[in-house]
């Protein structure tokens, strides 16, 4: 019995790993607009486009080394210059069946418009629940975390395609709340859709090679 629950939780972990892994809309992988412990997996790419009521965000996350994740986003607001701005994250600790993943990151580096740095925590949970904490300066302003619940994982394991993997994401970002859905629709290519403020409206997809 010991053994069937263990393989349950690492189930429960590879699978939800699988399914939301995709960058945030402010760059580094997360769930809406914060970061999560996850970093791209070396030697992978990350590209990442979402449209919102106020502007359009793009960016990309390449895995320069193990547990190191490089990226770069800009924000081409619809009134107002376009702002670039470069991510760095480093995972410290890898998640585990009872330890969390511990990540620490400095979003836009060059201080192009608020340079902001950060430590989270993401911890998988039975029955495809997941939940991430952590605490940051910038735009962050202190505490920030977020849960998100994966539905149907055993559509990933079966191959059974009738309905996408589909996760679903709340979150306090420092500032304000948020919401958002993310569908696996093949390995590797999310659609993602949700709220920002509970009012900016966006959509996007993301692709990770």
């Amino acid at each position: 019995m010991h053994k069937i629950i263990i393989g349950i939780a690492i189930l429960t972990i590879t699978m939800v790993g699988t399914v939301a892994a995709a960058p945030s809309l402010n760059g580094p992988t997360g769930l809406v607009n914060t970061a999560s412990a996850d970093v791209v997996a070396e030697g992978d790419v990350s590209l990442g486009y979402y449209n919102l009521d106020n502007g359009a965000v793009g960016n990309v996350n390449i895995g320069i080394a193990k547990n190191l994740e490089l990226g770069g986003s800009f924000l081409d607001p619809d009134a107002g210059s376009r702002i670039n701005r470069l991510n760095l994250k480093l995972r410290i600790t890898p998640e585990t069946v009872v330890t969390p993943g511990l990540a620490l990151g400095v979003e836009d580096v060059t201080d192009e418009a608020v340079r902001t740095g950060y430590v989270v925590a993401s911890k998988a949970l039975p029955f495809g629940f997941r939940v991430h904490a952590g605490v940051g300066n910038g735009r962050y302003d202190g505490i920030f975390g977020g849960i998100e619940k994966t539905f149907n994982p055993i559509s990933v394991v079966t191959g059974n395609d009738n309905f996408p993997a589909t996760t679903l994401m709340a979150e306090y970002d420092g500032n304000d709340l948020n919401v958002g859905a993310r569908l696996s629709i093949v390995s590797g290519v999310k659609i993602d859709a949700g709220w920002k403020d509970m009012k900016d409206f966006y959509v996007g997809c993301s692709v990770t090679l």
